[in-house]
């Protein structure tokens, strides 16, 4: 830690300055658009705070740690993680805030955040709050405000599930992202048709009836140029008007809000909102999606058929090929398609799929000439080895940097129950310490099985001899034969 500066006040006195933090955050980005918001308001007021104490050597660091639209419920924020990089650097000495749930309103961060300012000696203030980290008194009283404040965060989050679920149980839209059919309406609080896209909700309802594909509706979506919701939000931000992919088109065809209604933790209600697809049409669409979903169109379960499954790819795209298949008039279709295009549309692979008999046949006749040829043979043998081993070797290397880790941290347990006088945070930390443990010693126990299941499952001399092997060969490891066998697809 760099050396504080000092300086001689005018009564000749030498005093050590003091570098000033100041830390301000906002739940919502509601307001930050405004001259003075929220955060301006923050920091002014600590900014007199440390004014204030200028004759002990206190002074306001240039920097700004604003988190604005930020939750304090957890310290995944931007400018709390450079602040907290800034302290284990050595250039603060205190952090001031207006308010000690704008630093944290969970009690377990809280207390993770003291840990590293009682390590580094650097001071906590909140303005409105008296208290003095220096005694075990002042650092109870900060334990008890961290913990009012997460029950006032869990309160409000409670609150607001009970009005969200009200609302749904009225029909009522909540807010989130528009979706494709309605805008919100004026002064917000409920959606309206939106007539030209609501055409296309229905377009989209009655090519997959027509279809019954997945795929060919995506298709004919795209050729039309139709996109998804675009609108604009309060900043004036354009968002939305991507291409549809299967994901987004599948999400359309099973959202209740077209049919007028709204679902809510599972329970599905009437909408105050106008329907733009008719009952009957819902109804069929969802029959289509569940026989389709069990039948035509579905991934293949893989049960010896798919002699290429985790193999194959698509070499224009790089993208693995899935087995699916499909059933007409009795015949069952199977074949492998590339997932660029199951999921972006049949335009968006020049390849799209490959029937699933000739490609096996030609990779069986592939196996079966190298079968033929020992040395070759003996060379795939080779490589699957030389991968399974530098597999073993990771795992064996990671096994013993988790093993190093569990011990640490068995170390660190037994040190803070060495520990006299105890407090709330030591408690917190003693509870994530055993989590921690309790996580190091299952990615163990994961490795120990993978490192088993790599030592029994080795191949043997010599056992390289049929089609069957040499596909278990490669999806062990050898990925460049898979690449001799057609260049992937």
């Amino acid at each position: 830690m760099t050396a504080r500066r000092k300086f001689t006040p005018g009564n000749g006195a030498t005093l050590t300055t003091v570098r000033c933090a100041i830390y301000t955050r906002k739940s919502t980005e509601r307001g930050l658009e405004q001259e003075f918001n929220s955060l301006d308001a923050q920091r002014e007021a600590a900014e007199a705070y440390i004014a204030s104490q200028k004759g002990e050597g206190w002074m306001c660091l240039p920097d700004r740690y604003d988190d604005g639209g930020f939750s304090g419920g957890n310290i995944d924020r931007p400018a709390l993680r450079r602040l907290l990089s800034d302290i284990e650097a050595g250039r603060v000495d205190a952090i001031v805030v207006y308010k000690l749930d704008r630093l944290s309103r969970s009690l377990l961060d809280f207390s993770k955040i003291m840990e590293t300012l009682d390590r580094e000696r650097v001071a906590f203030v909140s303005v409105t709050e008296a208290f003095n980290t220096k005694t075990s008194m002042g650092r109870m009283v900060l334990n008890v405000l961290a913990s009012f404040a997460q029950f006032e965060r869990e309160q409000i989050s409670d609150r607001t599930r009970d009005k969200m679920s009200a609302a749904r149980r009225r029909g009522k839209w909540v807010g989130g992202t528009p979706i494709l059919g309605y805008d919100v309406a004026p002064g917000g609080g409920r959606i309206v048709v939106n007539p030209a896209e609501a055409e296309h909700v229905r377009g989209i309802f009655g090519l997959y009836l027509d279809t019954g594909s997945t795929a060919e509706t995506l298709r004919e979506a795209q050729r039309r140029g139709w996109t998804r919701k675009r609108w604009v939000t309060r900043n004036g931000q354009e968002r939305g008007g991507e291409p549809f992919d299967k994901a987004r088109l599948l999400y359309i065809l099973k959202n209740q809000v077209y049919a007028g209604r709204v679902a809510y933790d599972g329970v599905v209600y009437p909408g105050e909102h106008e329907a733009i697809v008719d009952a009957d049409a819902w109804r069929r669409v969802q029959e289509l999606i569940r026989r389709n979903g069990a039948t035509s169109g579905g991934a293949f379960r893989n049960r010896n058929q798919a002699l290429l499954k985790g193999i194959l790819r698509c070499a224009p795209c790089d993208r693995a090929m899935t087995h699916a298949w499909s059933g007409r008039k009795g015949k069952r279709y199977q074949y492998y398609v590339c997932t660029r295009a199951q999921k972006e549309g049949w335009a968006a692979c020049p390849t799209k799929s490959v029937p699933a008999a000739e490609i096996e046949r030609f990779v069986v006749e592939q196996l079966q000439a190298i079968g033929s040829d020992p040395a070759l043979a003996a060379q795939v043998l080779a490589e699957t080895r030389a991968a399974e081993d530098a597999r073993a070797a990771g795992l064996r290397k990671d096994l013993a940097v988790v093993r190093r880790e569990a011990g640490r941290l068995a170390r660190a347990i037994q040190r803070l129950l060495g520990r006299k006088g105890a407090g709330t945070a030591d408690g917190a930390r003693l509870t994530e310490l055993h989590d921690q443990v309790r996580a190091a010693e299952e990615r163990a126990r994961v490795l120990e099985a993978e490192i088993e299941a790599l030592e029994v499952g080795r191949i043997p001399d010599g056992a390289i001899s049929t089609p069957s092997t040499m596909i278990r060969t490669l999806r062990k490891g050898a990925s460049s034969w898979a690449e001799s066998l057609g260049g992937g697809g």
